[in-house]
C-alpha cells in the first residue's frame, strides 16, 4: 500500500540550487581506459590498481577536498561545501617531463627533505603514520614532489576523454577509440564469453556450434542447456553503468527513471532514423528516438524528439565502451543510446557522432534531479538534508514508494566533502545516486535504498561506512531481485542524512 506524507514543512520541496556541479569519473572505468585492458573489479587488489593507475592514495580520491583527478574541471569554493567549476585556461595539460621525480637516494635525514624542494619539512603534516617490522613508517602530506593527475591536471589523452577542454574543434572522437555499434560488440563479447563457458566445459568451437543438432540426452545437449542458461544469466539484467566521464547526474536519473516506471524509457529497437538529415549517407539506419524535456535554466535545451543510432565511442583495442553501457555487456543499448541522446540535445548538435565530453559535470552543469524531470517531463523537487532529520528522509522515500520500491524516479546527491567521510568508491563526495526504494529492519531501524551507478561494490571489508548495509538481498528487500545487484547498498536514515546533502523526486 502506498504511503502519503502529510502536509508538514519537512514535506513541503525546498527551492531548486542556483547551481548544481554534481558528477564523478568512474574510477574503474577511468582506469581501463588508461591501461587500455579491463580489470577484476572484484579483486581485493583492486583498490591498488586504481591507486597506482591514478597517482593517487585510494583513499583520496572520492573527495574534492583532495583535487581527485575523478573531479575535472571542478573544485571546492571559497567555503569548501560545495563544487565549482575550473575555467577552461586554468585547466593544465601534463607532458612526460612533468611525471619526472627528483632523486631520493642522497635523503639521510629529515631536514634533507629541503633539497628536493620541501620547505620546513618538521612542519609538514602527516598523513599516516605505521609500524611495520619494529621501523616506523611516515607518510608526509605533499604533492609538490612530483606532478600528478588532478583535477585541474590532465595528459592530452585524458583531457580529451574526460573533459571538453581540447584545442581541435570539430569532429569529436575520443583518442584511442572508434565509433561501433553496439550490436557489433554485443556479438562480439557474446562469443567470447561462449567461448570461454566451452572451455570450461571440455567442448571445442566445433562442438560448441554442433550442440543443438546432437541426440536428446546426449552429453553435448547437456552443454548447450548450460549454455543456454548461461545466456539468460547474461542478458536478464541492463541497468546502465556509467563510464570514464563526471556524468554521474545523468547515468543515476536514466536508472531512477527505468527502475521507477520503466515505461518511460524508450527501447524500441527497430526503428529506423530518416536519412535525408544524413551527410555522404544514403541507407538507412536503426537507432532510438527519445524524447527530451526543457525545464528550464542550466543543462537544458527545447523540447525535442532527439534520433540516434547505436554508433557509441569504443575501445579500439579492448573493442570495451568507454562511456555509458549496460550491466550486462549484451544487447541492451538504451543507456548509451540516451547517454547519446543526452550530448546530442544539450550541444543541440544534428550529426550522429555527438560529443559525449560535454555532459561531464563541469560543462554541463550536473543536476541529477533535473535530469530525471527531463526524461519523464515531471516537476523535480529538491529536499536537502540539511533541514530534515532521518526519519522526514525515510518518510519522503516510504511516501513515493510501494512494497518497498520507489514508483516515482528518485535521486540523491552527496556533499562535496566531508572529515573522513568519503574514503571508498561505494560513498563517494559530489555523486549522485539513484533511490531504489526502503527497508524496515527488525526493530526500530529503517534504511534507504541506493544505487551507485558505477555499478560496482568494494569488496568486503575494504572501506568501513557507518549505517551501512552492503549486502542487499531479498531476505531484508524483496525487490533486490529485480536487478543487477552491483552498486546496491542501504543506508540507515541518519546515516543517509549524515552522507547526503539533498534528495530529490520526479513527479
Amino acid at each position: 500500500m502506498m504511503q502519503f506524507l502529510g502536509s508538514s514543512d519537512q514535506t513541503k520541496p525546498d527551492s531548486p540550487p542556483k547551481v548544481i556541479n554534481i558528477g564523478a569519473v568512474n574510477p574503474y572505468a577511468l582506469t581501463e581506459v588508461i591501461l587500455g585492458r579491463p580489470i577484476d573489479k572484484t579483486s581485493p587488489v583492486v583498490a591498488n590498481i586504481i591507486s597506482e593507475v591514478l597517482q593517487t592514495q585510494y583513499s583520496q580520491l572520492f573527495d574534492m577536498k583532495h583535487d581527485s583527478v575523478l573531479y575535472p574541471g571542478l573544485k571546492l569554493n571559497s567555503k569548501g561545501k560545495e563544487a565549482e567549476r575550473i575555467r577552461s585556461d586554468d585547466m593544465k595539460v601534463l607532458n612526460e617531463d612533468d611525471f619526472i621525480t627528483p632523486d631520493l637516494s642522497r635523503i639521510n635525514k629529515l631536514s634533507d627533505l629541503e633539497h628536493v624542494g620541501l620547505k620546513n619539512p618538521l612542519d609538514l603534516k602527516v598523513e599516516k603514520a605505521f609500524l611495520q617490522g619494529g621501523q616506523l613508517n611516515l607518510v608526509l602530506h605533499q604533492k609538490t614532489l612530483g606532478k600528478t593527475l588532478s583535477n585541474h591536471a590532465l595528459t592530452n589523452s585524458l583531457m580529451e576523454t574526460i573533459t571538453p577542454y581540447r584545442k581541435h574543434r570539430g569532429q569529436w572522437t575520443a583518442p584511442n577509440c572508434v565509433w561501433g555499434t553496439t550490436n557489433e560488440l554485443s556479438l562480439r563479447i557474446q562469443r567470447k564469453r561462449l567461448e570461454n563457458l566451452a572451455i570450461n566445459l571440455g567442448m571445442g568451437m566445433g562442438m560448441m556450434n554442433r550442440a543443438s543438432t546432437v541426440g536428446p540426452l546426449g552429453s553435448t545437449q547437456m552443454a548447450q542447456q548450460e549454455m543456454d542458461q548461461e545466456m539468460v544469466q547474461m542478458a536478464q539484467f541492463n541497468d546502465p553503468v556509467q563510464g570514464a566521464i563526471a556524468n554521474s547526474w545523468l547515468i543515476a536519473a536514466i536508472h531512477a527513471v527505468a527502475w521507477s516506471d520503466p515505461y518511460r524509457i524508450c527501447r524500441d529497437e527497430s526503428f529506423v532514423l530518416d536519412s535525408t538529415h544524413r551527410e555522404k549517407e544514403k541507407e538507412k539506419k536503426r537507432g532510438l528516438r527519445i524524447k527530451l524535456y526543457s525545464k528550464g535554466g542550466e543543462n537544458d535545451a527545447h523540447t525535442a524528439e532527439i534520433d540516434v543510432d547505436y554508433d557509441i565511442p569504443v575501445n579500439n583495442v579492448t573493442n570495451w565502451p568507454v562511456y555509458c553501457r549496460s550491466s550486462n555487456s549484451l544487447g541492451a543499448v538504451w543507456p548509451a543510446m540516451y547517454e547519446k541522446a543526452f550530448a546530442k540535445w544539450l550541444t543541440k548538435g544534428t550529426g550522429e557522432h555527438p560529443d559525449i565530453t560535454q555532459t561531464f559535470a563541469a560543462a554541463a552543469g550536473g543536476d541529477p534531479i533535473k535530469a530525471m524531470a527531463q526524461i519523464n517531463d515531471r516537476t523535480p523537487h529538491y529536499f536537502f538534508t540539511s533541514s530534515r532529520s532521518g526519519q522526514d528522509l525515510v518518510g519522503l522515500v516510504r511516501a513515493n514508494s510501494v512494497s518497498f520500491k520507489t514508483i516515482h524516479p528518485m535521486c540523491a546527491y552527496t556533499h562535496a566533502s566531508g572529515d573522513g567521510l568519503y574514503r571508498g568508491s561505494n560513498l563517494v563526495a559530489n555523486h549522485a545516486y539513484s533511490v531504489l526504494g526502503w527497508i524496515s529492519s527488525p526493530g526500530t531501524q529503517q534504511y534507504i535504498v541506493l544505487r551507485n551507478p558505477w555499478g560496482v561494490t568494494e569488496p568486503v571489508g575494504m572501506t568501513s561506512y557507518s549505517g551501512m548495509l552492503d549486502l542487499v538481498d531479498r531476505k531484508i528487500w524483496p525487490p533486490a531481485d529485480m536487478l543487477d545487484r552491483q552498486g546496491v547498498f542501504a543506508l540507515e536514515a541518519d546515516s543517509f542524512k549524515h552522507y547526503f546533502a539533498c534528495l530529490g523526486i520526479a513527479k
